[in-house]
């Protein structure tokens, strides 16, 4: 470091806190720095010890049971290579703030805190907040699927998983039965649900079927999946498969149904995506299954290789779904119901 400061011509406790990644050197001394100890032969990532990875819930407090799934994928292979740690962060903002309206967590303000980051799947990121990190030099990755606004994914260590071609499949194999009549469930709003829609859309174009979609919004998925079935039974639509955009959405399906008087799949075939709480349902539900374990070591690979080589060219993976048939569907040929 006295090098370095010397080189530069500044304090050695400057390029101290420079090698530490704190927010309150300027961005061109921290390149300085960089520059500096580049030319010197140092290598500056070893004179950062910790070996914490953050594992960051925007935009939502509490980890769902898929999220936990990919936080112990992520754990598993941050531990295989030596980063022993992941600290669990909640970080709450707007996606319409400035650049400078949003502040990092204090955890994540130092380098020698915290080496990188996994912005999950839990809630909603957005492209202010991907910026801001990248701008503040933070190795960081995301699950592409949860990204709200226009953004670019060329830009940035990204994650899908092909929610999109999983929708497209399952509602080939909903088609494949005979039936027309396919509602989707899922509030829009939130991007995953909006994926989901889009495979779905395409398959019922192709198989020259008119897509129906729910107009209800909330957000609670199992509370959408509740309302969207009173409200197309009570109207009388015809329906014959409900597509709900998640396993939970697929809950409130099930329980207006029943209160309607109708059985799965007797009546009413139902599909979901997730397979986190498929088996759970009676029937048991035909999905899309994820792979959250995978996901989460895909995550954590990034990261890990980003704080490794800062400058290598960013990737975009995606991890494929799978069609998952249970008894909610029925195979054999059936004709709609019509609510009448």
């Amino acid at each position: 470091m006295r090098d370095i400061a010397e080189a530069l011509e500044v304090s050695p406790s400057t390029v101290s806190r420079a090698i530490a990644g704190d927010t309150s050197i300027r961005e061109e001394v921290q390149e300085q720095v960089r520059n500096a100890a580049f030319k010197l032969g140092i290598d500056l990532n070893e004179k950062i010890k910790s070996r914490v990875i953050a594992f960051i819930l925007s935009n939502r407090g509490v980890l769902h049971l898929f999220h936990s799934r990919v936080l112990v994928g992520a754990e598993a292979y941050c531990a295989e290579q030596g980063f022993d740690r992941l600290l669990v962060l909640s970080v709450c903002y707007s996606e319409s703030a400035s650049i400078r309206e949003l502040c990092l967590p204090q955890a994540l303000q130092r380098r020698n805190l915290v080496r990188g980051v996994i912005l999950t799947v839990t809630g909603t990121n957005s492209p202010n907040f991907l910026y801001l990190l990248s701008r503040k030099k933070v190795p960081f990755a995301v699950l592409g699927n949860n990204v709200t606004g226009g953004w670019n994914p060329k830009n940035y260590d990204a994650v899908y998983s092909d929610d999109i071609q999983g929708s497209y499949e399952m509602t080939r194999y909903l088609q494949s039965g005979g039936h027309r009549d396919i509602w989707y469930m899922g509030n829009q709003q939130f991007p995953w649900f909006a994926r989901c829609a889009e495979g779905y859309r395409r398959a019922m174009e192709e198989g020259g079927s008119l897509p129906r979609f729910s107009r209800i919004r909330s957000g609670g998925a199992q509370e959408v999946g509740y309302l969207s079935t009173k409200s197309i039974l009570g109207q009388r639509e015809p329906v014959s498969v409900i597509f709900a955009g998640s396993d939970e959405t697929a809950k409130g399906v099930y329980k207006a149904l029943s209160e309607f008087g109708l059985r799965v799949p007797d009546d009413v075939r139902v599909a979901g995506a997730g397979d986190v709480e498929a088996v759970m349902l009676n029937p048991q539900l035909t999905t899309v299954r994820e792979f959250p374990e995978q996901l989460g070591k895909q995550l954590a690979e990034m990261v890990i290789r980003r704080v490794s080589n800062p400058d290598v060219p960013p990737r975009q993976i995606t991890i494929p779904r799978e069609v998952v048939k249970r008894e909610s569907c029925k195979v054999v040929p059936v004709a709609a119901v019509a609510m009448r």
